[in-house]
């Protein structure tokens, strides 16, 4: 298929950040006493913040303040931004449809969260549209977000292309009637 456009998940696609935001959920976690393994954050992969606090607390019986501790999550995420590399294969990818094709990013994460990483990375001015979970009521593996995306666009599902490192992202990439490309296997060394 020749895309029409081009869809890019931010964490783990664009930009190499799931180590350090296991590493500060592993933190908070820690802090607030419930439990979260690597394993469990990797399998939900692409689910905002506050749905995670929300369903963990919600799993373990804990009574705490789950906005509170995803937005204290993300204040030290954020804090740590230097740290975030880009993933240079899909970076590629993006830098050489730039101006030719519509490209969006569509992410579980937050407007003020992935503005910021994108700017860091020097990629933000590649992507006229930006979807991200404040934008839909159904998260990942839901197929709003990237129809979302190719909606503002103005691009139909069936000529985008949508490239995802999760596999809930991948389902909902899918379940949008696109092309989906799993960057896992494009990634050799980060």
């Amino acid at each position: 298929m020749n895309p029409q456009g081009l869809i890019f998940d931010c964490d783990g696609t664009l930009a190499d950040t799931m180590p350090l935001h296991w590493r500060v959920w592993d933190q908070t976690a820690r802090k607030y006493g419930f439990k979260f393994s690597r394993e469990r954050f990797y399998a939900i992969g692409g689910v905002p913040a506050h749905d995670i606090a929300r369903i963990l607390c919600q799993e373990q019986g804990l009574e705490l303040d789950y906005a509170a501790i995803a937005r204290e999550k993300e204040a030290r995420y954020l804090e740590l931004i230097g740290e975030i590399r880009p993933v240079k294969t899909v970076v590629r990818i993006a830098r050489e449809h730039h101006g030719k094709i519509p490209m969006a990013v569509a992410t579980g994460g937050s407007h003020r969260v992935v503005e910021q990483v994108l700017e860091h990375l020097g990629v933000r001015h590649l992507f006229a549209v930006i979807v991200t979970s404040e934008d839909v009521v159904n998260q990942k593996p839901a197929p709003d977000i990237f129809l979302e995306a190719a909606r503002r666009m103005g691009v139909l599902p069936q000529f985008c292309r949508a490239y995802e490192d999760t596999d809930l992202g991948l389902q909902a990439i899918r379940a949008a009637g696109m092309e989906a490309v799993d960057v896992r296997k494009l990634i050799v060394k980060r």
